[in-house]
């Protein structure tokens, strides 16, 4: 977040900086594909679609070790309360929450597709609840370990 000074005001400039694979960017673009109904996309869709429309695109061996890929592991705190947890993102056919596997089309998946360590994940609940975590590490990362076509 960047603060531009006025002498009237200060203006908060959110700037969404993501980045994603090629790969983990066709296979998500499909997955709205199959998952979007006819007439509209519901909010959980449309999240990944603004993050597939305002991302840089890099080829999976080119991508930072510090960005959360599909299929990453990473290290949050929560910024209220200083929980740290683990999870895995991942495609919603292998999400189980219970486990740490979050699937990217979840509030808190879609919230850490593309962010790097040291960045805020935004997201609400179900509930409505406003959460906040930071990205304190990446525990495993795909492409940094080789493999490109996870």
């Amino acid at each position: 977040m960047r603060a531009l000074l006025s002498k009237e005001c200060i203006v908060e400039v959110l700037t969404l900086e993501r980045t994603l694979t090629e790969l983990d960017h066709v296979r998500l673009l499909n997955l709205l594909r199959r998952e979007a109904p006819l007439g509209g996309s519901p909010a959980p869709l449309r999240t990944i679609e603004n993050v597939l429309d305002a991302c840089a695109l890099v080829p999976s061996r080119e991508v930072a070790p510090d960005v959360v890929t599909m299929y990453s592991q990473v290290l949050l705190q929560d910024l209220r309360n200083g929980q740290r947890s683990t999870l895995t993102l991942c495609y919603p056919a292998d999400a189980e929450p219970a486990l740490g596997f979050v699937s990217v089309l979840s509030p808190v998946g879609s919230a850490l597709l593309g962010l790097q360590v040291g960045s805020m994940a935004r997201w609400s609940t179900p509930s409505g609840e406003e959460k906040t975590a930071e990205i304190l590490a990446i525990l495993f990362q795909p492409e940094s370990s080789g493999d490109y076509a996870m």
